[in-house]
């Protein structure tokens, strides 16, 4: 027994000990889409932001394309957007189901508002290769191509794709040299276990020196207080690889203090600004059955039609939801909707809405002399006639989450961290009556000489990268490599991002 009680404690010891070592932040752009950095909140709360909608950036007309088109990427290459997308129809007719021909299609767009497709020539549809049509083969169903960054990675394969459903043996790899001719890496699926009824998808993850590949998967597993595992639901699967071909450490995620849910589609990825941290944007899948608030739904006789094909096209719902990882297994998911269905209208408040494409991406803002911002594209009117669309939605840059007070004032004080650099700069909003003041303490929380609260001047306006000024200056070149935490004082404001940089001198 004593011996027993003396492994506890020395266990105890050391993670507490673990606890307080700082965090080597570096000079990495840091957000609050989880709390890796938080030590504590006074009268202040993390809050999610949501996407704003905004118009229409592709129609799936063609009659290659229809009213099944989904399973989106958008990627940003250079100044070129690209968009990839299966078409396929998949519809109600005479009260049953009909699904037609699958093939895998590409747009693009100059400034990733509108996109266009261009007439590729490359595969035949209903007797003519006038189309955008890019595959057709194995892997067609979820096809989902990505630029590899991997330093070394030959011109040939500067794209990368996996796609494939059980049915056809599981997921292949394919690459491509210009990400419009396509070819198999192996005549062989390279993973092979798992359900892979969705967008299953890959990518090279630069900050843990491997490929990642996540997919779906129905799983069954154990529920704790604070961490659960899928039981018997639709769930996500990851593993890893060094050559893209040869497939290992498969897991299931995990996620913190979140209820077991259907997850269909996942969207995981470095985040463009911040590549140490990878963000999903998931499907949720809820089937609410009839009520008297489904019948008050849009187009309620259409919605009976569907339901009277299969239940779930008539009253089963979907929407967007956020989550974000360091290490690539376990996220923090929020439970709340990142993008709910929105305005009742034609054609949403069903089944295959609000689907987000794989990736977010930066565009140009709209309004004169504004800073660039982030466009997200989901799904509406999928199922639903002869074709449906993608719109695309907005929102500020690093702007998932942010640490919000109201104006009486609240607090952040950060785990004690190291950086690199000789500035300091926030993502941040405010009211003209808010602002935001900030105090560079040592590990106690005693604060440092010049670095006081008072010592700085209330920060305010609307900025995405603004360098911190005390009395003294805003040089914090000194502490660089030591020990310190941050404390900030928010008052009507929000904080999305903080970032240590080094000035151009």
């Amino acid at each position: 027994m004593k011996l027993t009680i003396s492994v506890c404690a020395l266990l105890l010891i050391a993670t507490v000990g673990h606890a307080k070592e700082p965090i080597d932040v570096g000079s990495r752009r840091e957000l609050f889409v989880d709390e890796h950095l938080i030590e504590s909140l006074d009268n202040a709360r993390r809050q999610l932001h949501h996407p704003a909608a905004r118009d229409i950036a592709i129609v799936h007309d063609a009659p290659w394309e229809g009213a099944g088109s989904g399973y989106h990427s958008v990627i940003r290459d250079g100044d070129l957007y690209r968009m990839y997308y299966r078409g396929s129809h998949l519809g109600v007719e005479k009260g049953k189901l009909k699904t037609g021909r699958q093939v895998y299609c590409y747009a693009e767009s100059a400034d990733g508002v509108k996109f266009t497709k261009p007439t590729l020539q490359l595969h035949e549809y209903g007797g003519s290769k006038q189309n955008n049509i890019i595959w057709t083969g194995v892997g067609t169903h979820n096809f989902a191509p990505f630029i590899d960054t991997r330093e070394g990675c030959p011109a040939e394969s500067r794209f990368k794709a996996l796609g494939g459903v059980a049915s056809e043996g599981g997921l292949f790899a394919f690459h491509s040299p210009d990400g419009i001719h396509w070819s198999l890496m192996s005549k062989q699926p390279v993973v092979t276990k798992g359900a892979f009824d969705s967008q299953n998808l890959a990518f090279w993850d630069a900050t843990a020196g491997v490929y990642r590949a996540y997919f779906r998967t129905f799983t069954k597993g154990v529920t704790t207080a604070k961490v659960w595992k899928p039981a018997g639901y639709r769930a996500i699967r990851t593993a890893t690889s060094a050559d893209f071909l040869t497939w290992e450490n498969n897991a299931d995620l995990t996620y913190q203090n979140s209820p077991v849910e259907h997850m269909y589609t996942n969207q995981i990825a470095p985040y463009f600004r911040a590549p140490h941290i990878l963000i999903g944007f998931p499907t949720r899948y809820v089937e609410r059955g009839w009520s008297p608030s489904m019948r008050a739904l849009p187009q309620p006789k259409l919605r009976e039609e569907r339901a009277a094909a299969h239940l779930r096209y008539g009253t089963a719902l979907t929407e967007g939801l956020l989550m974000a990882s360091r290490n690539g297994v376990h996220f923090e998911r929020w439970n709340e909707a990142f993008l709910r269905p929105g305005p009742q209208r034609p054609k949403t408040w069903l089944y295959g809405q609000q689907y987000i494409a794989w990736h977010a991406v930066e565009t140009k803002s709209s309004l004169p002399g504004a800073p660039n911002e982030m466009s997200l594209y989901a799904s509406e009117g999928s199922w639903h006639g002869k074709g449906n669309a993608m719109r695309r939605y907005t929102m500020r840059l690093d702007g998932f989450v942010s640490i919000r007070a109201p104006l009486r004032g609240g607090q952040l004080v950060t785990k004690p961290l190291t950086f690199s650099g000789d500035r300091l700069e926030l993502n941040f909003a405010t009211s003209a009556a808010g602002g935001i003041r900030v105090e560079v303490q040592d590990v106690d929380g005693q604060p440092l000489p010049g670095f006081q609260l008072d010592d700085c001047p209330p920060v305010f306006g609307d900025e995405l990268a603004r360098a911190v000024l005390w009395k003294s200056g805003g040089d914090v070149g000194d502490l660089a490599g030591k020990p310190i935490r941050l404390r900030l004082e928010l008052r009507d404001a929000d904080l999305y991002s903080f970032q240590f940089a080094t000035s151009m001198k």
